[in-house]
């Protein structure tokens, strides 16, 4: 018997670039199925540090439920591209998130990484949007 598949779908959002941002991750079974999701509060980033943080929430998110096999969706061709090679990773902050990532890759049994285009990740991008505005609730509700 095979190992199975999984989906890892992977967004991270921005207010501003620089702004406040959130991760975003989801993981779907081979039926479609929702079988993880998670969403971090950043703070203060620029949008391709976002989503470096999401992929690394995601990819730790597979690790703990114990998948080896993925495919990942993400919306940003940079982060695509710089994971299979095609672009060098030249800002030192990102240098050190691809070093994070390269790690966590390395613990899965297979890795697949795809492009696509922003709305086949809707669900990514509402949870990393989620992140923010619960965030800001938080931080504003004692004031109110």
């Amino acid at each position: 018997m095979g190992e199975k598949n999984y989906k890892l779908f992977s967004d991270g959002a921005c207010r501003g670039n620089p702004g406040i941002g959130g991760a975003g991750a989801v993981i779907k079974d081979a039926r479609e199925n929702v079988v993880w999701e998670g969403k971090e509060y950043l703070g203060h980033c620029t949008n391709n540090i976002a989503e470096y943080r999401a992929l690394i929430l995601g990819l730790k998110g597979a690790l703990a439920q114990g998948y080896k096999s993925l495919v990942v969706y993400m919306d940003s061709e940079l982060l695509a591209k710089q994971i299979d090679g095609s672009y060098r990773v030249k800002n030192e902050n990102l240098q050190i998130l691809m070093k994070d990532v390269r790690n966590l890759l390395a613990s899965f049994n297979s890795v697949v990484v795809k492009h696509v285009p922003r709305l086949h990740n809707s669900h990514a991008d509402k949870l990393a949007n989620l992140a923010i505005d619960e965030n800001n609730k938080i931080n504003y509700s004692k004031y109110i």
